[in-house]
Parts: structure tokens; C-alpha cells; sequence
């Protein structure tokens, strides 16, 4: 695989990778170039002094680096990612948070403004696009989450920018809805109607999912800080921003499997999947500050556990929602292991389900559970993958159309891979899906190394 990705160019905000052939793109949602093949992003936003940097995988063997012209030590270009046809043009486009970037002078010791960079995808590959900013210059950490999902119906998809340190206690931006200019949306906005404090960190984690199955998405949007009423026990709120319809979940709300406490950091991590192969997306929530042991401290990380819910005709369903942690799975729940700090969802399997990785960084290790359609998640034949690196399993992706090579993405049912990162040591890591009826994986292996923070997210 390494050999395939020998050729690394720097080029900012351009793709840099040659003229392109007479094809148009065929609508696959992780196709950059058209080929037909997924694509994957790596962002590195501590490279370069902190600068910043996205390496851009094509599925062809071609590797490239984006950067930003004249970019500053500190702005954290790919401090968040997000795929999604943002143009109608039917190649995926990327859009690259930097969320520590001053749109005037540096404030020393303050958050970021933040500015979102969008690369359109063509046939020749990412090229430089339009870049987002907030309306209003703060300390706002515009771009520190990002999530792509078609929430009117059209086709095309819309952009989430996530600016947790918002002065309202966070606040998500809307781009591209049909009909309507860039649309900020917080706990204060009349439809919402939550109580705010300022460090509840709304919008630090965003998802995009059909969970109605009525053809458009809706967008999770994570709390981990918020005091609902406990301090930092953390919250999810469901919008729909086309209806204008917001739902918040807690720990404490009627139906989820256990109970809220402080310092959970509920909704930290944010992934969404058909798990029961049922046509309607359900939502993993990552608690990674959730206490297992005895005699935990306040604010220290935790042992960790994760809620599910699963979609139905009216929505996400609190009843029948699970909670998964290691006193159920495979290994022992620890202090400081911190599951459920990243979660990804992907067919590992071929069946057309689900399955949910769940990063497991304190324990340097990756849980999997399979999908099924009775009932959805099983503990049956779960699997408890360790390997290298201080914090493995800090960063979770699934990919399609990896196996062995680079594959076309035109199976019906395409079988996915897991991408497991390391940030704090730059590796990479790639387990193929196996395509039989139970849950196997095949064997871990390097996929790519860097620095700064290499695979703090992907996209």
C-alpha cells in the first residue's frame, strides 16, 4: 500500500494532481476526482508550528498536501473535516476547518476566530474554493467541527460549521440551505430554547442523518460541556433545521440507558449508521468521561461508555436505546480509557449493516460491534483490536472500496475498512472489512505516517 502513495507534493489550496481526463463525476460521496474510487483526507493541524496541514489520498496512488497561502504558526488548518457535494456538481468536496485562525491580529492567549476552507472536486482533483467566516469577528472557534448532510431535500448537500466557543455557549452555522443566506443556530435561538451557559461547548461535535427516513437529514449536534443541570454531564440536540425543530437528549431523558452525572461529557463523539439495516440512520453518542471505577475524581477522564439509538418513522427513539462499555464487551473498563472518545460506522461485513467502532485511546485499542437486523448492535463476536502508538484508537474513519487495492466504488453492498490513527505519534493505520457473516477484520496494518497530530481527524 505504502508504495502506491509514494508521490507527495505541497501545494497550496490546490490539488496539484495533473490535467484531467475526459470524465465527469459520478456522484460517489467520497470521490474527489470522478475515478470512481474513494478518496481519503488526513489532517495534520499541529504541522508546521501549528500551521496546519490535510493530506489528500486519492484512490488512484496519488498523494497530496494541502495548505493554506501564507499560513501563520497557530491557525490549525484541519482542525475538522467534512466530504459532501457541496456544488451539485456530483464530485465530493472537502471542506478543512481552522479554527485557531485570526481573521485580523493575534489575540494572545484567545480562541481562534476561525475561517472554513472549502476545495471543490473535479475530474482533475481539489482545487481551491470559496472560504467561510463568521459574520461577526470572536473568539469563536468557527470550524472546529464540520459535518455534510442534505437537510432540505434537494440533492445537494449542506455544510455544519461548529463554533463551540461561541459567546452564546456555541453556536452551528448552516451553509447552502435552498433559499436562505448562511443561518447561525444556538441555544438561544427561538426554536431551540435551551438554557445557556458559556462554556457548554455547543457545537464541538456535529453528525448529519436521515433518522426519520423521510429522505432529508437532520444534524446531531454535541454538548459534551453542558451543565443540563449537572456541570459538564453534556447534551445532544437533535435539529431539523428545515422544519425548525430542535430535541435535546440527555443521560437523564426518559428511555436512555443510564444516567446523567457530572463531567460525562456526553456527546463528545458523534456517528451515525444503519445498524439494523432498517433505511433509517441511528446515532452513536461517545461519553468518554463516563465513571466505571470507583473513587473517580471530578473532571478526570473516565472509563467511558457509549449510548445508541436507533431511527424509526418518527424520529430518533429513546426506548430500546443501548449502552455499550467494557463491562459487557470484550476487556476491562479503566480509568483513564476514555471509550467512546471517537466513533465510526461502517459495513465492515458486506451483509448492507452497520457496524460501530468505538475508540478506546487510554487502553491503545479499537472496539467493533457487528450489526444485525434483529435488534441491531450485538455483543456477539465482538472485537477488541489493540496496537502502537500512545493514544491508538484516538481517531476512527471507515472507508470503502480499500481491500487489498484501491477498488471502484460500484458494489451494490461495498465493503468498508477501518482507518485507526495515533495523532500523538502521526500513524495511520488500515484493517480491511472481510466480506462472510460474522465479525472478522483483517490483518492492521501502517497505512501512512506524519507529524502534527497526523490523523487528528479524517475526512
Amino acid at each position: 500500500m505504502n508504495a502506491l502513495l509514494a508521490v507527495c507534493l505541497v501545494v497550496p489550496l490546490v490539488s496539484g494532481t495533473g490535467p484531467a481526463a475526459a470524465r465527469a463525476c459520478g456522484g460517489h460521496p467520497l470521490d474527489f476526482d470522478g475515478d470512481g474510487r474513494a478518496d481519503l483526507a488526513v489532517a495534520a493541524p499541529y504541522d508546521d508550528s501549528r500551521a496546519g496541514s490535510v493530506t489528500v489520498m486519492y484512490g488512484s496512488g496519488r498523494t497530496v498536501k494541502l495548505t493554506q497561502p501564507g499560513a501563520e504558526p497557530g491557525d490549525s488548518f484541519g482542525s475538522a473535516l467534512a466530504v459532501g457535494d457541496f456544488n451539485g456538481d456530483r464530485c465530493a468536496d472537502l471542506a478543512v476547518g481552522v479554527s485557531e485562525e485570526f481573521t485580523g491580529a493575534r489575540v494572545p492567549g484567545a480562541d481562534g476566530n476561525g475561517v472554513v476552507q472549502i476545495f471543490d472536486g473535479s475530474p482533475g482533483g481539489l482545487v481551491a474554493g470559496k472560504e467561510l467566516a463568521p459574520a461577526r469577528r470572536g473568539s469563536d472557534r468557527f470550524g472546529a467541527a464540520l459535518a455534510a448532510g442534505d437537510f432540505d431535500g434537494d440533492g445537494v448537500d449542506e455544510l455544519a460549521v461548529g463554533s463551540p466557543s461561541h459567546a452564546s455557549g456555541g453556536a452551528v452555522t448552516v451553509y447552502g440551505m435552498k433559499g436562505r443566506k448562511a443561518y447561525q443556530i444556538s441555544q438561544k435561538t427561538r426554536w431551540v430554547r435551551q438554557a445557556a451557559n458559556v462554556t457548554d461547548q455547543w457545537g464541538a461535535a456535529l453528525a448529519a442523518g436521515d433518522f426519520d427516513g423521510d429522505g432529508k437529514d437532520e444534524l446531531a449536534v454535541g454538548a459534551p460541556a453542558d451543565s443540563a443541570p449537572l456541570d459538564g454531564q453534556g447534551s445532544v440536540t437533535v435539529l431539523d433545521p428545515r422544519a425548525r425543530r430542535a430535541r435535546q437528549l440527555t443521560q437523564s431523558a426518559p428511555g436512555i440507558a443510564g444516567a446523567s452525572e457530572k463531567w460525562d461529557a456526553f456527546g463528545a463523539a458523534l456517528a451515525v449508521g444503519d445498524f439494523n439495516g432498517d433505511g433509517r440512520d441511528d446515532l452513536a453518542i461517545g461519553v468518554p468521561g463516563e465513571g466505571l471505577s470507583e473513587n473517580q475524581r471530578a473532571m478526570d477522564y473516565g472509563d467511558g461508555t457509549v449510548d445508541v439509538l436507533y431511527g424509526s418513522r418518527a424520529g430518533l427513539r429513546t426506548h430500546g436505546s443501548e449502552a455499550w462499555s467494557q463491562r459487557s464487551l470484550k476487556g476491562e473498563p479503566r480509568y483513564y480509557d476514555r471509550f467512546g472518545a471517537a466513533l465510526a460506522a461502517g459495513d465492515f461485513t458486506g451483509d448492507g449493516r452497520d457496524e460501530l467502532a468505538i475508540g478506546v485511546p487510554g487502553e491503545h485499542a479499537v472496539q467493533v460491534l457487528q450489526g444485525r437486523a434483529s435488534g441491531g448492535l450485538t455483543r456477539v463476536g465482538n472485537l477488541l483490536i489493540k496496537g502502537k502508538g500512545r493514544d491508538f484508537g484516538a481517531s476512527l474513519a471507515a472507508l470503502p472500496g480499500w481491500g487489498g487495492r484501491y477498488r471502484t466504488l460500484n458494489a451494490a453492498r461495498p465493503l468498508y475498512g477501518l482507518m485507526v490513527a495515533a495523532p500523538d505519534q502521526g500513524l495511520v493505520m488500515y484493517a480491511p472489512g472481510v466480506r462472510e457473516s460474522g465479525l472478522r477484520l483483517g490483518r492492521l496494518r501502517e497505512l501512512s505516517k506524519g507529524t502534527g497530530l497526523y490523523g487528528y481527524t479524517f475526512g
